[in-house]
């Protein structure tokens, strides 16, 4: 029997509990992990923070594999897919009350080994 990752049921959680407080719940996403798709325009170092507050998504689904919703960014909607396994925090944007998440190994795309030659 295989033992479900505890990560998206905390995340859950936390998202309910900050909600029923009147706090802003945010993630925080490690944009190296495959599959993540965010605007690329707003990634800073390999991270983007996203506020996943009922009044800011539209479509919010939390499961044992991935977070998705739908969102504005510059007045466009936009699609965003998460990987459970990229999402390194739940916070609240007023407190910083949250959870920080070990991320565990991240399927990366083979780069080939390149050697610049003068």
């Amino acid at each position: 029997m295989t033992l479900l990752s505890i990560v998206p049921y905390l995340i859950k959680a936390y998202h309910t509990w900050m909600e029923d407080t009147k706090l802003t719940p945010h993630i925080l996403v490690d944009c190296t992990y495959l599959g993540v798709v965010v605007p690329k325009q707003f990634i800073q170092q390999d991270k983007i923070v996203l506020n996943i507050a009922s009044n800011a998504t539209h479509d919010l689904v939390i499961n044992n594999d991935n977070l998705s919703f739908k969102a504005r960014f510059s007045n466009k909607s936009v699609d965003i897919f998460v990987p459970i396994n990229a999402v390194a925090s739940i916070y609240a944007s007023e407190n910083g009350e949250g959870m920080f998440f070990e991320t565990e190994v991240k399927e990366t795309e083979k780069k080939p080994n390149l050697t610049l030659l003068d």
